[in-house]
């Protein structure tokens, strides 16, 4: 769909700097971005849009999530993050089915609309039907490989992700796939090797589940010596570039793998708050050069699927552990949330605003309390900006949210449905 935003401020986020001008798509691209008079005069519009100064910037992209764990959302709290884990998440699961996993994925979907994330790194299960949501919703899902298990499983895990990556990593425009598998104390050593040997043999890069708390690490060198990143690199892990989610617990061992390597780094602050796991030392990966993106983790963990909530808490978490306010600007969060979670993901279309990228975009409302004055509009997104501040989502092109109603999701029949199925499972 062709489309004229104008009379609006833009934020290309290939820098920070906030530029009058307008905006066209073109299809699912970017045809023209600039100065109003320099639009060209001779293209006509299936829709023309006075945004009346209000802000157009790239969507944010969650590089860390598991959408469709939104049936556990409020199921299980306050719990530490082993109880949590085995004794209430891990038995809920096994009830779930592909078609419950269709449903809570576009319920999760349609929260990110509202929060203005346009693609998701997702890990979980039946990936079928979770591209099946996400194509017809129209949002970006990665899906990332979760095999775990034990030595006498290693050939059947091996054989499923090699299986799901062929099959999925250039499924459509909006569904692809990533080697991975969900950590190092869930995964035998024999299954992590072969994932090494597969990332080799695709030239993939891999990521998992990484450093997340203080035990975790602890098990790991009682177990072999060494952190998690360390383990996955000796095994030859990394060659292809790839990296972790969490990384709370980072020697400055790990944090130089990860610079070497060129990994991301993906922080889910909102998540280790929550279960009590720590506060991941991003001014200091950033100090040396890691790359960095943010993540909402899954809704049983969190519980929200936020971004606003997620880029606060990335930098007042840093300014109070570090004992600095000026620890970790608002425009590095917002980098982190936008241009570093698409390119974790491998959406080098979708970082920026620019002619000839992908038109994943979103606007916001400048024209409401919370926004006003506009001293800098970079750092009012990130401390005081809120959902209520997303006048519309688009991806590839699509308008898939605006003004409160979505294009693509029939909210009330997915509420109802996805309620019966969470019934269902408690009754089971």
């Amino acid at each position: 769909m062709s489309i004229r935003f104008y009379n609006c401020r833009l934020l290309t986020m290939e820098d920070t700097e906030v530029k009058w001008g307008e905006l066209h798509t073109d299809g699912n691209r970017i045809s023209y971005i600039g100065t109003e008079e320099n639009a060209p005069t001779d293209v006509k519009f299936e829709r023309e849009i006075d945004l009346n100064g209000n802000l157009v910037m790239p969507s944010f992209k969650n590089a860390h999530t598991h959408s469709a764990m939104t049936f556990l959302r409020s199921y299980a709290d306050d719990l530490p993050l082993n109880d949590w884990l085995f004794k209430q998440v891990f038995p809920m699961e096994a009830k779930l089915t592909g078609e419950d996993i269709y449903l809570l994925s576009k319920l999760a979907f349609a929260e990110y609309l509202t929060s203005g994330i346009t693609a998701c790194f997702d890990m979980y299960f039946e990936p079928d039907f979770m591209a099946k949501a996400s194509e017809e919703t129209g949002i970006r899902t990665i899906m990332c490989g979760s095999i775990a298990g034990n030595a006498e499983e290693c050939d059947a895990a091996l054989e499923k992700l090699d299986i799901l990556y062929n099959k999925f990593k250039d499924r459509s425009e909006f569904v692809s796939y990533r080697l991975g598998f969900h950590a190092e104390y869930t995964t035998d050593i024999s299954i992590m090797k072969g994932v090494a040997e597969m990332s080799k043999k695709y030239k993939a890069p891999v990521y998992t589940h990484n450093s997340e708390t203080a035990s975790e690490v602890k098990g790991c060198i009682e177990r072999h010596g060494m952190t998690p990143t360390a383990l996955m690199d000796s095994l030859g892990m990394f060659e292809y570039g790839g990296g972790g989610f969490h990384c709370v617990h980072m020697s400055e061992r790990d944090m130089e793998i990860f610079r070497r390597r060129g990994l991301w780094a993906v922080t889910n602050p909102g998540s280790n708050s929550k279960l009590a796991s720590g506060i991941a030392p991003l001014c200091r990966m950033a100090e040396k050069g890691i790359n960095l993106s943010i993540g909402t983790d899954g809704p049983a963990s969190n519980n929200a699927l936020d971004m606003f909530r997620e880029m606060y808490l990335a930098t007042v978490l840093q300014k109070l552990d570090r004992d600095d306010a000026a620890a970790m600007p608002a425009d590095k969060v917002l980098e982190m949330a936008t241009k570093g979670g698409a390119l974790t993901m491998g959406l080098e279309d979708c970082d920026v605003l620019a002619e000839g990228k992908k038109a994943d975009l979103i606007v916001i409302d400048l024209n409401k309390p919370n926004m006003q004055p506009l001293n800098n509009i970079a750092k009012n997104i990130v401390y005081s900006g809120s959902k209520s501040n997303v006048l519309m989502t688009m991806c590839a092109g699509k308008i898939l949210y605006e003004n409160g109603e979505f294009s693509t999701i029939d909210t009330e029949k997915v509420y109802a449905e996805a309620n019966k199925a969470i019934e269902r499972m408690k009754a089971e």
